[in-house]
């Protein structure tokens, strides 16, 4: 099941970075005492009373600024409403109730997304009381008053929160069948593969960067088999300026990928990967999905013989992070080569969810460090005892040594290319804990 989306969403200087950042654990966010700071959304995973979801931090809204930068964060806070699933309304107690604040809520109903009103910077419950029920009159219930900086009364708030959270329920007519998500910077060509792939036009394909709103889930039938592709080009407006333009497409990424079994990271054939390929490629190689990289357009590429294999390296180079990504030449617009992605999505399923047999795994590994002796440091040997898998997407493998910090990454690289040469795992992130335990134990 995909997890819930959560946006903290307000005016600047509210102190929304403050309360992502406890929320998150580590300071993630940029937090500084200036109007517009928190420039970017940035996004991680939280959890509540075993309820898991991510959770994302924006720009500040300033609804009538004609200031570039703040128009380009309500862009981007516009964008991060639409796709979450509940919405927090913060509002700063010290500056009182705002008629910016009311123009924020009016945004946020719109939305018909649940919204838990937060008031922040409530440092003393018993005195403040007052100031907070003055939020009432924003008219979206209850304000629940919260210190971001002392952790007072989080608990309230994210148990509000998580009751906002749809049921399990809801996800169970297409849990079993495969999901699919695309994503890449706009204009790369991701609605004209769906519409290819469904053999209509769902999405409105343009040369305009962003035509595409919202996230549109197109169920289609290939050789009997359905999946369901998740178009995610989703920009709000059309800006000229292109560098902010691509910033806007990790928001709507993080959403489709926490949905998705396989990603399809699209790139565009003329333009060839870049380095904003690689951030957006990044996050479904953090949430250790399959991944599948498309490299469209491929029929207005001017080719010779050696072309394929001067962008396979461009492309390694460049997502060095996820040498295991299945690659893909394809043109949406001609059909070239599309209908060979469904045997690859069947594959990266399978390779994300395959389970090796702990005798089998044993067998590798023991062969592997007798070809190749693990790291030795001041006459201490480093020894592998045992190797299980733990769970599968990503396939996930445990092994117990006597010294933890004798194992080193680059060994721990040559024992995953050797499973990688047993078993293959195209398409697929290899997780490996490392477990300290002495001899006396065994």
């Amino acid at each position: 099941m995909s997890k819930p989306v959560v946006a903290i969403v307000g005016r600047p200087n509210v102190g929304k970075s403050t309360l992502f950042n406890v929320l998150a654990g580590e300071r993630i966010s940029i937090v500084k005492d200036t109007p517009g700071v928190t420039r970017d959304r940035i996004y991680a995973d939280c959890s509540w009373l075993n309820r898991e979801f991510t959770m994302i931090d924006t720009g500040g809204i300033e609804p009538d600024s004609s200031d570039v930068i703040l128009s380009q964060m309500r862009d981007q806070a516009q964008i991060a409403i639409e796709t979450a699933d509940v919405i927090i309304f913060l509002t700063d107690v010290r500056q009182g109730l705002q008629d910016s604040d009311q123009k924020v809520c009016d945004m946020l109903r719109k939305s018909h997304k649940p919204v838990v009103l937060v008031v922040n910077k409530v440092d003393d419950f018993q005195k403040q009381m007052n100031e907070v029920y003055e939020f009432y009159n924003l008219g979206i219930g209850e304000p629940f008053p919260i210190s971001s900086v002392n952790q007072l009364g989080l608990g309230d708030m994210l148990e509000e929160v998580v009751s906002h959270f749809p049921d399990a329920s809801e996800y169970e007519e297409d849990e079993d069948i495969p999901k699919i998500a695309i994503i890449g910077k706009p204009n790369v060509g991701k609605s004209s593969l769906v519409n290819r792939l469904a053999g209509n036009n769902r999405s409105i394909v343009s040369d305009i960067a962003g035509t595409t709103r919202d996230a549109v889930d197109t169920k289609v039938k290939f050789e009997g088999k359905e999946y369901i592709f998740i178009d995610t080009a989703g920009l709000r407006r059309k800006s000229k300026v292109k560098e902010d333009l691509e910033r806007y497409s990790v928001i709507r990424a993080v959403s489709a990928v926490e949905k998705a079994d396989v990603v399809l990271i699209m790139i565009d054939g003329t333009e060839g990967v870049t380095e904003q390929d690689a951030k957006i490629a990044g996050i479904a190689h953090e949430k250790g999905k399959g991944i599948i990289v498309c490299v469209n357009k491929w029929d207005a590429v001017e080719k010779d013989d050696k072309t394929i294999y001067r962008q396979t390296e461009k492309i390694r180079s460049t997502l060095s992070f996820m040498q295991y990504a299945l690659i893909l030449f394809i043109s949406a617009k001609s059909g070239q080569r599309v209908n060979k992605l469904y045997d690859a999505i069947d594959t990266v399923i399978l390779n994300n969810t395959m389970r090796v047999q702990t005798g089998v795994l044993n067998e590798i590994i023991t062969e592997a460090v007798a070809m190749q002796q693990p790291p030795m440091d001041k006459g201490r040997r480093l020894r592998i005892y045992y190797a299980t898998q733990a769970s599968v997407k990503p396939p996930t493998f445990v092994l117990f040594v006597n010294y933890k910090d004798l194992m080193h990454f680059s060994y721990v690289r040559y024992l995953e290319n050797r499973i990688r040469d047993s078993f293959g795992f195209e398409g697929t992130d290899l997780h490996f804990i490392i477990r300290e335990r002495k001899e006396k134990d065994q």
